[in-house]
């Protein structure tokens, strides 16, 4: 089976939702932010602060290419859709699952995160404006699951029940 990528805008459960799916299919999962984290041996916030978003943007990419693209859960960090390449990418070795939560939900979810750079005192404004910014990046996806009002339960089998059809029409 081809990897599945999470993706969505930070705070739309993606980790959570990966940790789920995967122990309910037997699968491994890994988290891409979490990989760069053990591989440069500092925090995101750090990586941001020190080096900035195009160093990490470009550990970003290094770090999906490394990953492996069969039998595995990817989650990934909310602004890895910005590069047409780690969406090609993705597009290529897996499954698109793109995570969408209302933007009130997101707030509440991250608006006082420090592990969060890009969101982190943001305004709801400032925070919908980066959404914006990336939304047309989010729907280039395989599948998009609103989770909104659903437990993690219903968002998992609306995930695996979604990807056993989109496996049956692709034979």
């Amino acid at each position: 089976m081809k990897a599945i990528y999470l993706t969505g805008f930070m705070g739309a459960g993606k980790t959570t939702v990966g940790e789920k799916l995967a122990a309910e299919m037997n699968l491994p999962v890994l988290d891409t932010d979490q990989e760069i984290i053990k591989k440069l041996n500092k925090s995101i916030k750090d990586i941001f602060e020190q080096q900035g978003e195009h160093y990490f943007r470009c550990e970003e990419t290094n770090m999906l290419k490394e990953l492996p693209t069969d039998n595995i859960i990817i989650t990934t960090g909310g602004g890895i859709v910005i590069k047409e390449e780690n969406r090609a990418w993705m597009k290529e070795h897996g499954h698109i699952v793109m995570l969408h939560a209302d933007l009130n939900t997101i707030y509440d979810r991250v608006h006082s995160d420090q592990t969060r750079p890009l969101a982190s005192k943001k305004s709801k404004d400032e925070l919908y404006q980066l959404y914006k910014s990336r939304e047309s990046f989010y729907n280039d996806c395989s599948l998009l699951i609103e989770t909104d009002h659903k437990n993690i339960e219903e968002i998992v089998k609306e995930i695996k029940e979604r990807l056993k059809e989109s496996e049956i029409g692709n034979r």
